[in-house]
């Protein structure tokens, strides 16, 4: 805008100065409703959303490591094969002689393979089975103290002891019927059962016996050897 000229004290008359521009203040409330105004909070909405992810990611990660343990041994194709019952067989004679009977079964949770051992065709004094479990999921360490179902009918008479020096844990445990022997043992996901059921007769059948249990682990040892993957610690 152009003002008229300005009077000063000596009379003359002299060009008005320009008006000054007054700055507005900046809008506030409701009227900072710009796109700078929106930017802090949308930057504070995106991290909070990528934090929220990556937390989110990282507790699916943990829980898959939880649920899926770590497995060291192989697949088995033939259990009754690489499950050679040599200590076992010193003891009652040669155990795979009498049709060995093998069974699998592959789970997308569990690897399940199971051999069934006998001294004898018609009449046998030692039956061996053997039963290997890949836990792929879940850990069944939680589970490992739970009796079987072998002694299901009698809990309270069951007789367990650790063995130390095989796995991570081996329980054997025995009860009231002579002659029945369990071995368990648990190694990362993976279990391994040898059961043992003597008769006590003739010939070098020991129903319970310090040589017994010591051939169980002695062959469930060997085993573990042999499914061991290569390069597995």
């Amino acid at each position: 805008m152009i003002s008229d000229p300005e009077l000063d004290g000596t009379g003359e008359t002299r060009p008005a100065q320009p008006a000054e521009r007054t700055q507005e203040p900046p809008p506030r409330g409701r009227e900072a409703d710009g796109a700078e105004a929106r930017r802090p909070w949308l930057w504070a909405l995106g991290g909070a959303a990528l934090a929220s992810a990556v937390w989110a990611g990282g507790l699916y990660a943990l829980g898959y490591r939880l649920a899926a343990p770590q497995v060291s041994y192989r697949a088995t194709e033939n259990l009754c094969q690489d499950f050679e019952a040599r200590a076992l067989s010193r003891i009652a004679g040669g155990l795979h002689r009498y049709r060995p009977q093998n069974r699998q079964d592959d789970h997308p949770a569990v690897h399940r393979a199971i051999c069934s051992l006998q001294n004898g065709e018609s009449v046998s004094t030692l039956t061996v089975r053997v039963q290997v479990d890949l836990h792929r999921k879940t850990d069944p360490g939680p589970e490992f103290d739970v009796p079987s179902d072998l002694f299901f009918a009698e809990p309270d008479a069951v007789r367990t002891q650790e063995v130390r020096g095989l796995g991570e844990r081996a329980l054997l445990s025995s009860g009231l019927r002579e002659g029945t022997v369990e071995l368990r043992v648990l190694r990362g996901g993976a279990v391994f059962t040898v059961v043992v059921i003597g008769t006590g007769s003739e010939p070098k059948t020991p129903a319970d016996t310090a040589a017994l249990r010591a051939a169980m682990v002695e062959d469930a040892r060997e085993l573990m050897t042999a499914l061991k993957e290569q390069g597995a610690g």
